[in-house]
């Protein structure tokens, strides 16, 4: 059956209908597109009977008008981050941040700009941002939420006490009403109220409720509960635009925006102040917000413990006495002027201690904090917490007594969340520890947050206050509004899309708020009975994007495959979606079998880029592993997992023979042979074959082992496969290194193979073969406090992150773990030892992706500052990725990774530059792609040292 006759037969017709228009091939009904589109970053997951992805704005009003006039229901999708379920519908999920994402235009003078609706709101900065301007609103997803989802959500951020919300900064939209009018809203081209049938109605059914509107709606500024009717009073001039910012996808389609530039005051400084406890903080808010604050963000104590558990003491500066912080921001043109301002601020406030935080580094330290309790707010209770009462708001005057009234309900429900939020604006954000995937917890769920919206409904408050009420409250809006106003709510629904077909479910007649819970629903599912570690470990990620987001040059990995595609699938996001359905079973329904799952890992590198960058902790590589692990145990397997993922059989093999590797090296040399032995291991025609080793580097140093002085003693080289059995510098380097560094490097007295091309390879058995005999060797050495050294950082890796997974009852994993060291690691403890000065030179550092991700570069980083060399760190992954950049089907990813961050590093550094690159398939990799010979760190440090000399 072709795509057309499969959309046609799931969406009634709409194929055919788009024909018409002469649109093809923009919608996808197979069971991985509506899997990967099946959840936002909500706690709902609504599977869709189709996703669309039109490429123009054309195609996107050609999909609009086939779907209503087939009934079809709409539901528009930005960057997918929405917490409250915005994004997720049942009929056509449409996307337009794939190819609808340009600023058309920027005009300085009068500070505007043009944009369609999947502009990510960071990439609008970097075009502004060269006219002294600025998009005002900034939320903490900034970097992959698009401008349509901010203007849906009337999105906020901490600094709307400077710039207001998102409706505030919206000029003008065009859009098509869900009736099928188009409408140009805003400017000198505006549709005339008089001329448009839509706008008429509206207008009248307003005149009709004046009295409604302005009694139940604009109360306070984070108001955005509803529909924010306010902005249509005659005294506010019936600003239609602004009105339908908020309005959450359900009236209108927005196919382009015209929004507000401001310019940033040049000087800013941070006035940091400390209270008994964060009621406290807040009930000091209106004090701060008589001095004009552009951001004033409140927690405490819960959220910087988290952050010190996490990320270590040094992440968390000095802060002021207290268990309650606010951190206030003041903006001016004039230092003086600003200096003064905070001195009157401090002196004002009601803190136990306080502090001017001028220099700009502390203050993003302090910055940080709160934005990385944020994160990891979520991964640091008992249990996961979740989004659903996310974003709450008061009148600032009343947030203290709220913040009491609300820990108290949460101890009533047994309940734990780590509050936090933007105090200036009397908004909270929290992430609470539903209990959901137990008996009762949907209903659970349910009691408590209608409790809560009575709550917050006494203190005059909005139930959300950034973003949006979606599937989560707009069953509650009763609680904050009279039955007058959700009647107008339904009427004008009627006015703009009679049918109802644009995101059913949100603001009018809503859903249930515990119906379609995510994990309800995976709770009754039978293949969670069988696997619950791994259903928990895929049900980790939370939607909320980060992997989407490119965060490579502030020295992230995650997620280099999406960096390369763009596509959904290729995200650790969608990957964990697809495996959540796959866990369901309801969609995605042959297990670790399905074509779908296997769709979705297959350009997944294995980076463990992941397992750092993500706020939860997804770790792709691992789920990945298992999931080949379970869908070829006891069958026949891809070549390459033969040829790639034994290699260090082979490899052993080919080196101890004599003879054999220049036998080998000559047959990959000879093309029709080459061709075939690549054919024969799946791996691609366009890769060149490393070149064995004539002899085991292991063997060779055994023999040259003993060193006469070596106060520090001795050391153990590890000597890992890809080091041990090809050309390279073997070990020689670190030898040398270690022996001028006062060490007797010795070797170890036989092979100890951690298994690395087996996880890949998802042979696991095998892998655990492997790691039980590494640690007959290495456990005895670590023991006796001999330090050990290794040389190949992904090999180096595996027991800090795999072999506990694999081996979680074997206490020799954790000594090992601890008792192997990078090189770094080892000298920075070293005594008496200095490095070389290499000043004057250019080093271009790749570190490997699990260097990065689980070892942590820290220890390199310091290590090269003290050497003096000008450094520049890429991010990213180098895209060879051990067996992924080899393998059949992979180049050209592996090439457009590489192409993302470390050849135009390698290439802008010039011929002079060192790369430097520890791992093997970094090394490959520059050497293929770049001509360009990377040395190991030993290799850096003897140059350097050498020079001296």
């Amino acid at each position: 059956m072709t795509n057309r006759a499969l959309v046609d037969r799931e969406l009634g017709g709409l194929a055919w209908r788009l024909d018409k228009d002469g649109v093809r091939d923009v919608i996808d009904t197979s069971t991985l597109a509506r899997s990967l589109y099946s959840s936002d970053a909500s706690l709902y997951r609504v599977v869709p009977r189709g996703v669309a992805v039109p490429r123009s704005t054309n195609e996107l009003e050609a999909v609009l008008d086939a779907a209503r006039e087939r009934g079809v229901a709409v539901t528009l999708r930005g960057g997918g981050t929405s917490c409250a379920g915005n994004a997720v519908g049942p009929g056509l999920v449409v996307d337009v941040s794939r190819h609808l994402n340009r600023v058309i235009s920027v005009d300085p003078e009068q500070r505007a700009a043009v944009v369609e609706p999947g502009v990510i709101q960071s990439e609008l900065q970097k075009v502004a941002a060269p006219h002294g301007l600025r998009f005002g609103p900034d939320p903490s997803t900034h970097n992959r939420c698009t401008l349509g989802g901010m203007i849906g959500n009337n999105a906020c951020g901490p600094r709307a006490l400077g710039y207001g919300k998102t409706a505030d900064n919206v000029l003008g939209l065009e859009v098509v009403a869900g009736n099928g009018e188009r409408l140009v809203l805003g400017g000198p081209d505006a549709t005339p109220v008089e001329d448009s049938p839509t706008l008429t109605a509206l207008r009248e059914l307003v005149a009709s409720s004046l009295g409604t509107i302005r009694t139940q709606f604009g109360r306070f500024g984070r108001q955005v509960s509803g529909y924010s009717l306010e902005h249509l009073l005659p005294e506010n001039g019936f600003d239609v635009a602004r009105f339908l910012a908020g309005t959450e996808g359900t009236l209108v389609t927005i196919t382009r925006a015209t929004v507000r530039l401001v310019a940033d005051p040049p000087h800013r400084i941070m006035v940091a102040l400390g209270y008994a406890s964060m009621a406290d903080a807040a009930d000091d808010a209106p004090t701060v917000l008589a001095h004009a604050p552009t951001a004033c963000e409140g927690l405490d104590s819960r959220i910087v413990d988290v952050v010190r558990r996490r990320l270590g003491d040094s992440s968390v500066p000095a802060m002021p006495e207290g268990e309650g912080w606010m951190l206030v921001e003041l903006a001016d043109t004039d230092p003086a002027r600003l200096a003064t301002r905070a001195a009157l601020l401090l002196e004002a406030s009601h803190c136990l201690d306080g502090l001017v935080v001028a220099d700009q580094a502390r203050a993003n330290a302090l910055w940080k904090i709160r934005e990385d309790g944020a994160g990891l707010a979520g991964v640091s209770l008992g249990r996961p917490a979740y989004p659903g009462w996310e974003d709450a708001a008061v009148p600032p005057e009343h947030l203290g007594e709220y913040l009491r009234a609300f820990d108290d309900l949460l101890t009533r429900h047994g309940l734990r969340g780590l509050p936090y939020g933007h105090f200036g604006d009397g908004c909270v954000h929290v992430r609470i520890d539903f209990p959901l995937t137990e008996e009762g917890g949907a209903a659970g769920y349910r009691e408590f947050v209608t409790e809560a919206a009575t709550l917050v409904a006494s203190f005059g408050g909005s139930m959300s206050g950034e973003h949006g009420d979606g599937r989560a409250r707009s069953a509650l809006l009763p609680s904050m509004y009279s039955p007058e106003a959700i009647a107008l709510f339904g009427a004008v629904k009627q006015v703009f899309d009679p049918a109802g077909l644009l995101n059913p479910g949100v603001l009018v007649d809503p859903r249930p708020v515990d119906a379609d819970l995510r994990a309800e629903q995976v709770r009754l599912a039978p293949m969670r009975g069988r696997e619950l570690h791994l259903a928990d470990e895929v049900h980790r990620c939370s939607g909320v994007g980060k992997c989407i987001a490119d965060t490579t040059g502030a020295g992230g990995v995650m997620c280099p495959s999406y960096q390369a595609t763009r596509q959904e699938k290729d995200s650790t996001r969608g990957r964990a979606r697809v495996l959540q359905e796959m866990v369901n079973g309801t969609t995605v329904k042959k297990g670790f079998r399905s074509p779908e799952v296997h769709e979705a890992l297959d350009l997944c590198l294995s980076c463990k880029g992941c397992r750092r960058d993500c706020p939860t902790g997804v770790d792709m590589a691992a789920y990945k592993s298992r999931v080949l692990d379970e869908t070829y145990k006891g069958g026949i397997r891809p070549r390459s997992h033969y040829a790639l993922g034994w290699l260090p059989r082979w490899g052993r093999l080919i080196t101890r023979v004599p003879g054999l590797a220049a036998v080998t090296n000559a047959v990959m040399a000879t093309p029709g042979l080459r061709s075939l032995l690549r054919w024969g291991a799946g791996v691609d025609q366009r890769r060149q074959l490393p070149r064995f080793a004539t002899t085991s580097a292991t063997r060779a140093g055994r023999a040259a082992t003993g060193t006469p002085e070596a106060p520090n003693g001795p050391v153990v080289l590890w000597v890992d496969s890809f080091s041990d059995f090809f050309d390279g510098p073997g070990a020689d380097p670190m030898v040398q290194l270690l022996r001028r560094a006062g060490y007797d490097p010795q070797f170890l007295p036989r092979d100890a193979c951690c298994g690395l091309t087996w996880i890949s390879t998802g042979q696991l058995d095998g892998a655990r073969r492997q790691l039980r005999s590494a640690l007959d060797v290495l456990h005895p050495v670590v023991s006796a406090g001999t330090p050990v050294v290794g040389m190949e950082p992904s090999c180096l890796a595996v027991w800090r992150s795999d072999a506990p997974e694999l081996l979680p009852d074997d206490p020799r994993v954790a000594d090992v773990a601890t008792g192997v060291l990078t090189l770094a690691e080892l000298l920075a403890r070293t005594p008496g030892w200095t490095p070389p000065d290499l000043s004057g030179t250019t080093v271009v550092a790749q570190p490997h992706c699990h260097h990065a991700s689980v070892l942590g570069w820290k220890a390199d980083a310091a290590l090269l500052a003290s050497t003096g060399a000008e450094v520049t760190t890429v991010g990213g992954c180098c895209g060879l990725a051990g067996n992924f950049g080899v393998e059949q089907g992979h180049y050209e990813v592996s090439v457009k990774v590489a192409e993302h961050d470390l050849l135009p590093a390698v290439r802008a550094a010039g011929d002079d530059a060192l790369v430097l690159a520890d791992g093997f398939s970094c090394r490959t990799q520059l050497a293929e792609l770049a001509d360009r010979r990377a040395v190991t760190l030993p290799e850096l440090l003897l140059r350097g040292a050498d020079d001296a000399r």
